[in-house]
């Protein structure tokens, strides 16, 4: 069976999907055992591919022996295998933290649930590893539809949301499928490594040039890069709580993701046509750092504000890449592993308020840390990180970020990283201020009536522990930093080192 894991990555998950619906109807409880164990299998498969691509080189997988051009490949290397065990991973821990969430729905429900969930997970997973354009098309549709109808579950501001998101991210997805159509057209290939070898002759063709275009427009829209956010603020607010988490820590990461793969891996960045779409990119980008970041400091709601600086962030991901040079691509690279953890950390902490709470009001959450103390320490770890304050994993992130805008001689992205940082401290240190400092007064953070001691308001075990491991994590990403980049990302980026 080992020689099938790069497939069974990503149809583990997909399988457990398909009967999702059906074992809920016998068993709530079994339904939700298969489908953290189908992520948790595709988790360790992801690591043990991801070892393989590290110790033994890059795992090529051909579909029905058929060898590439012909068939479809899928193609684990480190940077493949690094973002399918990143995504793996917040599945896993989203997939444990949502039982108490599902706890009182009915069967129908919690197997729509788990099956739309593995369906988003499935879809990510084969966007990373697939080595063919069409097929990364196919899985980027797959955990779309299956995202669009999970958010929609979340309620009538939910369903607007998602219709939203749908328009957009069908606009995206046929701005990227038009894109492969054009360079397909001119190379006769799909898979990625032949089309890499084909196009660099036929970079002054029309078709290439508008197929390039419609490739960085169509995955600028779905990684959610300013001024092409406007789906992400309420599909974040409004989402279910208990997947929210997921959707905002590793969707937009994966779009980052196939921008940073197609133009460096297929495209070829150094072409002239790709690093003029590059450049362009990079100054919105860095505009959208200060305005993501600016709007969040305007929001009243926890999870709005948590949702305009995901805007900033995918920002700084973009900048990255934008500089080319290996400092800015580590820090890209770097900062998508960071900001999935955080993210994912800050959602599930507001989930949980929202749990016992029943409020998302920055206002209105006072004196939290003395009744969730595990909660509101991980709640601390990521705000810090998020900030950029050493030793949490967000500082190296914007550190190699910073070093690669020198190095391109890029002073004006050194200012707005920095500038960023700024404005991220004025808007967590004022939920810190309310969480930690601020008294509550009488009607505010009302006691949900599960059991809890009177004096505590701390989270259930099982949503607990997927918190403290983020938490940990971001101070372990940012102690063990430079063995994450000399022992992977570098060898995840052109060049292979530093």
């Amino acid at each position: 069976m080992r020689e099938h894991i790069p497939a069974l990555i990503a149809i583990i998950p997909l399988m457990a999907a398909l009967i999702a619906p059906v074992v809920a109807y016998f068993s709530m409880w079994l339904v939700r055992g298969i489908s953290i164990l189908a992520i948790l299998t595709a988790h360790i498969f992801s690591l043990n591919a991801l070892y393989h691509s590290l110790t033994v080189g890059t795992w090529h997988y051909y579909f029905g022996d058929w060898a590439p051009p012909w068939g479809i490949e899928y193609v684990i290397d480190p940077l493949s295998g690094s973002m399918a065990s990143l995504v793996s991973f917040i599945s896993l821990l989203v997939a444990f933290y949502a039982g108490p969430y599902l706890k009182d729905d009915t069967w129908l429900k919690k197997g729509i649930f788990y099956g739309l969930y593995l369906l988003i997970t499935s879809g990510l997973l084969g966007m990373v590893i697939t080595g063919d354009l069409f097929n990364l098309y196919v899985f980027l549709e797959i955990s779309s539809l299956a995202t669009y109808a999970i958010i929609a579950s979340g309620g009538r501001k939910a369903t607007v949301a998602a219709f939203r998101y749908l328009l957009i991210g069908t606009i995206a997805a046929s701005f990227y499928l038009l894109g492969i159509g054009y360079l397909y057209a001119v190379t006769g290939t799909l898979n990625m490594a032949d089309m890499a070898g084909r196009i660099q002759e036929l970079m002054s063709s029309p078709a290439v040039l508008i197929g390039i275009a419609m490739i960085v427009v169509g995955m600028g829209l779905k990684a959610a890069v300013f001024p092409m956010h406007g789906w992400l603020p309420d599909a974040y607010t409004y989402a279910p709580p208990q997947v929210t988490a997921f959707i905002a820590g590793v969707m937009t990461k994966v779009s980052a993701y196939v921008l940073f793969r197609v133009t460096f891996f297929v495209l070829g960045a150094a072409n002239g046509p790709v690093y003029a779409a590059l450049t362009v990119m990079g100054w919105i980008a860095a505009v959208g750092i200060v305005m993501g970041s600016v709007m969040a400091i305007a929001q009243k709601d926890f999870r709005r504000m948590l949702a305009y600086s995901s805007v900033a962030q995918i920002g700084y991901i973009v900048l990255g890449i934008s500089l080319g040079n290996m400092l800015g691509l580590i820090g890209a690279l770097l900062h998508i592993l960071n900001h999935a953890v955080m993210k994912s950390c800050l959602f599930l902490v507001a989930g949980g308020i929202k749990w016992r709470t029943g409020e998302h009001s920055i206002a209105k959450l006072a004196e939290l840390s003395g009744k969730m103390p595990l909660t509101m320490g991980a709640f601390l770890v990521a705000a810090l990180s998020m900030v950029g304050l050493p030793p949490t994993a967000g500082f190296f992130s914007k550190w190699y970020l910073v070093l690669g805008a020198l190095d391109a001689n890029m002073w004006p992205f050194v200012i707005v990283i920095i500038l960023s940082s700024l404005l991220n401290a004025i808007y967590f240190f004022r939920v810190i201020e309310n969480f930690f400092l601020k008294k509550r007064e009488a009607g505010e953070a009302v006691k949900r009536e599960t059991g809890a001691p009177k004096e505590s308001l701390e989270l259930p075990v099982t949503m607990l522990i997927p918190i403290v491991i983020l938490g940990i994590g971001i101070l372990a990403i940012g102690i063990l930093n430079s063995q994450i980049v000399t022992n992977i990302l570098q060898y995840s980026v052109p060049g292979g080192g530093l």
